[in-house]
């Protein structure tokens, strides 16, 4: 799968994630942790590249983030 980056940035959803989960005073791994209840696995690590822009978030991950969150895919 060919990867393709838009303003460097591998996915532009990264910024949101951090917004939010900086909104509700969550750390990184309290994220990982709450989106590995709903079962996926997704470490701190991967939360830390996505947000950075280095990582793609696949579909199943991005709505299990934003369920963690308590915040909708939009």
């Amino acid at each position: 799968m060919k990867a393709f980056t838009y303003n460097s940035q591998r996915d532009v959803s990264g910024a949101r994630i951090r917004q939010e989960r900086a909104r509700q005073r969550c750390t990184q791994s309290d994220l990982a942790a709450r989106v590995q209840v709903n079962g996926v696995v997704l470490e701190r690590d991967c939360i830390s590249r996505i947000e950075n822009g280095l990582r793609m978030v696949q579909d199943f991950e991005l709505r299990a983030i934003a369920a963690a969150l308590g915040v909708t895919t939009d």
